[in-house]
């Protein structure tokens, strides 16, 4: 669900010195793959923007589908890694938390024109066996699934609809993103979202009322 932002093609020097040849690897991977697709980028171009050979990318990883695998788990780490980070700052309030993930799937539809990095890959990697598809296939169903269990603490009763409505949403406005650019529907995603979640809020609400009555 995250990994939209594209990565600088210059690979930074950590603290510690320069970054390994795998890291690096994976980091000029990643932008190349972001920027051009995944069939659009030989294993050539990623070692030379790697500063590397493609001997040396062989030895980490024994073929590009290692490598684009590698690539989506790093993706699939930072959706969690946002979950973890929206928990933290509304710990308890779920209703909170609810309007952080617009908020944060707001700021990926705005980073750029790309989409989903996961989203793109499923298209490109039609084959049914492919160990990528297997991954994002994973990783979409966790985030939806986490995004259900949020919405059934936040109250809403019809938890998994208002979730499968928000995906659709955000999937939806990324693609018209791409087609349309950013003053099509896409910006109306925030408004769009919220006025769904208070519908499905309120639906709760009065059917909690009729009950009590």
């Amino acid at each position: 669900m995250v990994g939209n932002s594209s990565i600088s093609e210059t690979v930074p020097a950590s603290c510690c010195g320069p970054a390994r040849p795998r890291d690096r690897i994976v980091t000029s991977a990643r932008d190349l793959f972001h920027r051009h697709g995944i069939r659009g980028v030989g294993v050539e171009a990623i070692a030379e923007a790697a500063g590397t050979n493609k001997m040396t990318l062989y030895r980490h990883f024994g073929c590009k589908d290692d490598l684009i695998v590698e690539c989506l788990q790093a993706v699939a780490d930072e959706g969690l890694a946002m979950w973890v980070e929206i928990e933290a700052g509304h710990p308890g309030d779920h209703r909170a938390q609810l309007q952080a993930w617009v908020q944060q799937a707001a700021n990926w539809l705005s980073a750029d024109g790309r989409g989903c990095d996961l989203a793109n890959a499923a298209m490109e990697l039609t084959e049914a066996g492919h160990p990528a598809r297997r991954l994002i296939e994973k990783c979409k169903r966790a985030h939806r699934d986490r995004l259900v269990d949020v919405c059934k603490a936040a109250g809403i009763t019809q938890a998994d609809l208002l979730a499968d409505t928000l995906v659709l949403l955000l999937e939806g406005a990324r693609v018209s993103r791409q087609s349309v650019g950013a003053e099509g529907p896409s910006a109306k995603f925030v408004r769009m979202s919220e006025a769904v979640i208070e519908a499905f809020a309120e639906r709760g609400d009065g059917q909690r009322a009729a009950t009590q009555d």
